[in-house]
């Protein structure tokens, strides 16, 4: 059996839809918050085994690799919540002709980045 189907490899030159980027963030940043549990798991049971233990986990958490990671996690719980909300209007039927499909992305989008930077500000 003979496909002509035409065969596209070059994989970095493909340009996905926005609500596919949020799509596959959606799923990147449940990836991210799942492998960050047994690391956030550890730190607490550091924290709770003494006061030495408690100094070493803020330390960590106040370094600037910590931050970072507090806020790229941060982003992640904001974009997997509201991409989470979209899809679940998607399912209810709400925005799937193309422009609101593609409109609710970006805001989610958007939307995610301004709520992990304001609260970067606020909490700090």
């Amino acid at each position: 059996m003979v496909n002509s189907r035409p065969v596209f490899l070059e994989l970095w030159r493909i340009r996905l839809p926005i609500p596919g980027v949020v799509s596959i963030l959606h799923r990147v940043s449940g990836v991210l918050m799942v492998l960050a549990i047994p690391v956030f798991a550890a730190l607490f049971a550091q924290a709770l085994s003494g006061s030495a233990g408690f100094a070493s986990a803020a330390a960590l958490a106040s370094s600037a690799f910590g931050q970072l990671a507090l806020l790229v996690l941060g982003w992640s719980l904001l974009h997997h919540l509201l991409a989470g909300l979209r899809y679940l209007a998607l399912d209810l039927g709400w925005g799937l002709d193309r422009p609101m499909a593609r409109k609710t992305a970006w805001t989610t989008l958007y939307s995610a980045l301004a709520l992990t930077l304001i609260g970067a500000v606020v909490l700090r």
